[in-house]
């Protein structure tokens, strides 16, 4: 496949080595960039493997599952050819989302100049040049295959395959992939709905394939497994607001004015303490989950807190990332005991 760059990359590498260059010296890293180690890494990058979060669902699902259950051979197969295949369609996801930001400049616009250290470049291997479109886009095209098939063979090998649960799985497959590819939804308005609706399918859906049903108790997690994604996103579209602009990416954040936006997050921060304590009222949840969740409620109130601030996104961002992780384990917690009786 010949390397056909977008008209604007000359300027944009110029751009990134001026990046590169203001950054730390070079030296320790020549051996590692070397064969195949060097050839690896930058696709790695492309898929945002550091970012794992969303492969956590796979962990809350089985934590989810009866006592009974969660050791059973063919369920345990069953999370796992969803846990590969879902590798796959999230790997696609950020593909093709880096290669849009490539192509229409955000990306630059977002990422050059960045001095923060809370945000690499070298998480753009686009940008830094290290990958050509093309491979970019060879690479974004076989993860949304491998997707798709493996997924496909999951509800075939799954213990239940309930329509509507394979039908969610065909949605969340077209939906996520346009996230800022093909229709774009991110670029019309409806990203920040993506990016909680994504989470909650990979949490639904597996549970479906195991279990043949769905509860209170899963729709409750899967429901803040989404917004803790949103409320990583939010900051995140935050910091890009010129950029977006520029592009006509309509974030929440780029539409909004400034305290619009801020009043936008903090709303997500509330629906989260709302949902963890509406929760456990309903008995949906046990009564003591908002006690369980504590830690997850008062790191999310430093988040916003924070932010407010000092109105570092960036910072917020991160900060944003960790609960999530923090929260994961609460509810992986919450369920091995509340199950267990």
């Amino acid at each position: 496949m010949s390397d056909q760059r977008h008209p604007g990359a000359r300027a944009v590498q110029s751009d990134v080595g001026l990046a590169v260059q203001t950054g730390p010296p070079p030296g320790g890293h020549g051996a590692a960039e070397r064969g195949l180690m060097g050839r690896v890494l930058p696709y790695t990058q492309l898929a945002k493997l550091e970012f794992f979060d969303f492969y956590l669902s796979i962990l809350v699902v089985w934590s989810l599952l009866p006592v009974t259950q969660r050791l059973a051979g063919e369920n345990l197969l069953a999370l796992s050819v969803f846990l590969i295949g879902e590798a796959g369609v999230v790997t696609a996801v950020m593909v093709f989302d880096d290669i849009t930001g490539y192509l229409d400049g955000s990306d630059r616009a977002n990422y050059l100049g960045e001095r923060s250290g809370l945000r690499k470049l070298q998480r753009k291997p686009l940008l830094t040049g290290a990958l050509t479109l093309s491979q970019a886009k060879l690479f974004g095209y076989a993860s949304l295959t491998w997707g798709v098939v493996v997924w496909g063979i999951g509800i075939l090998v799954a213990p239940h395959r309930p329509p509507w649960a394979v039908l969610l799985i065909a949605l969340g497959i077209f939906t996520a992939v346009q996230y800022s590819w093909g229709i774009k939804f991110s670029y019309v308005g409806l990203g920040e709905l993506l990016i909680a609706a994504t989470p909650m399918i990979i949490v639904i859906a597996p549970y479906a394939l195991v279990t043949g049903e769905i509860t209170a108790l899963v729709m409750t997690q899967a429901l803040l497994f989404g917004l803790w994604q949103i409320l990583v996103s939010s900051y995140s579209n935050t910091n890009d607001i010129e950029g977006d602009r520029t592009v006509g990416r309509s974030t929440v954040a780029a539409r909004a004015s400034k305290r619009g936006n801020r009043l936008f997050i903090g709303a997500l921060t509330a629906l989260d303490f709302a949902i963890i304590g509406g929760s456990a009222a309903l008995g949906y949840t046990p009564w003591w989950f908002p006690l369980a969740m504590l830690p997850v409620m008062a790191l999310r109130l430093r988040q916003f807190v924070g932010f407010a601030s000092n109105g570092n996104a960036l910072l917020a961002r991160r900060r944003g990332v960790n609960v999530h992780r923090v929260g994961v384990g609460a509810l992986v917690l919450v369920n091995l005991v509340y199950l267990a009786n």
